[in-house]
């Protein structure tokens, strides 16, 4: 049985927020550990990223390596493999990873992120990444000179995703199950009423996929005709529909999760309802932004969240230690 890995602050997730809180544990001299699969989180499949301050016009993947190269330079190791499971005992998290390896930690800090909401259609798990994909910024130039395709959504993400699109195929659908786009930053909006090739279909949600295992896919159902048709041929449909919070460890915990967003309920400390465990991202409900300069900066205020009670927990060891020592004995 391999050795129980001991630290003081873990951090779950490799994005922004866990990045950013790793910096500033390592910089409070505690041990600390940063584990996660899925380098770079959102940030890194985001394309380019113009509102970071400081780094205009950045890719989001270089700029999470320049996130990771700070840390480095700390020495703060990183597990590449995703939290399992996680129980509280006494002062310390017994916290497990994909891969089998066991962690005992003071602090935890939940920097997990979300997980893209699918279309839940038959095929549709069959053909990702044969027609079907949830990063528009990912493999937009995959369809270079391709004669269609779509995007289902109606915030930034799908918006960004569409006007992207238009740069390289010739016709684009976003399709939105509502009347109205309401989300998206008023400047994209303006972009897109710009890209003439793009046309938006309102009311309306893709209602099956079209297809062979050989071909992948080939083209959708519509719920609502477009133009006379209800379905529409496509070289690739990319669904930005948002992301749930991964709530699998802070369920495990017990963590109180906020009824109205479904995200984990965080104070201005980014406390959880769990002692000594934090939350800090898109996982939180500790910010309506969810950017990759509020990931950044909340997961600064929970590193120093978990510093604080790393020592205070140790301070009541040290007491405890020294109240069970034996009395010295001195003669004359």
């Amino acid at each position: 049985m391999s050795e129980i890995k001991q630290v003081d602050v873990l951090i779950g997730g490799q994005g922004a927020a866990a990045f950013a809180a790793g910096l500033y544990s390592s910089r409070y001299q505690v041990n600390t550990l940063i584990a996660g699969e899925q380098f770079g989180g959102e940030t890194a499949t985001g394309g380019m990223i113009e509102n970071y301050p400081g780094q205009p016009d950045m890719d989001g993947f270089d700029l999470m390596m320049k996130f990771k190269e700070q840390v480095d330079k700390l020495e703060t190791p990183t597990a590449y493999s995703n939290l399992k499971s996680a129980t509280k005992n006494g002062d310390v998290f017994r916290v497990v990873l994909d891969d089998g390896t066991e962690i005992d930690a003071i602090s935890v800090i939940l920097a997990v992120g979300r997980e893209r909401r699918k279309l839940m259609l038959p095929n549709e798990e069959k053909w990702t990444g044969n027609g079907v994909s949830y990063c528009s910024t990912c493999d937009a130039p995959l369809y270079r000179n391709k004669a269609a395709a779509a995007v289902v959504g109606g915030g930034n993400a799908a918006v960004e995703g569409a006007v992207l699109l238009a740069k390289y195929a010739a016709d684009v659908y976003l399709i939105y199950r509502r009347g109205e786009l309401t989300r998206p930053e008023p400047i994209l909006l303006k972009v897109l009423e710009q890209t003439k090739n793009v046309h938006v279909l309102f009311n309306t949600e893709v209602s099956e996929l079209l297809g062979s295992d050989e071909a992948g896919l080939t083209g959708i159902g519509l719920s609502k005709p477009w133009e006379g048709q209800d379905e529409l041929t496509i070289d690739g449909l990319f669904v930005e529909a948002g992301a749930d919070p991964r709530l699998e460890i802070p369920n495990q915990l017990g963590l109180e999760i906020n009824p109205n967003t479904g995200e984990v309920h965080v104070d201005k400390g980014l406390h959880t309802s769990v002692e000594g465990i934090y939350a800090a991202g898109d996982l939180t409900d500790g910010t309506e932004l969810k950017q990759t300069v509020t990931a950044a900066a909340q997961g600064a205020i929970a590193a120093l969240s978990a510093y604080q009670h790393v020592m205070e927990v140790k301070s009541g060891w040290q007491e405890e230690a020294e109240a069970s020592a034996p009395a010295s004995v001195s003669g004359d």
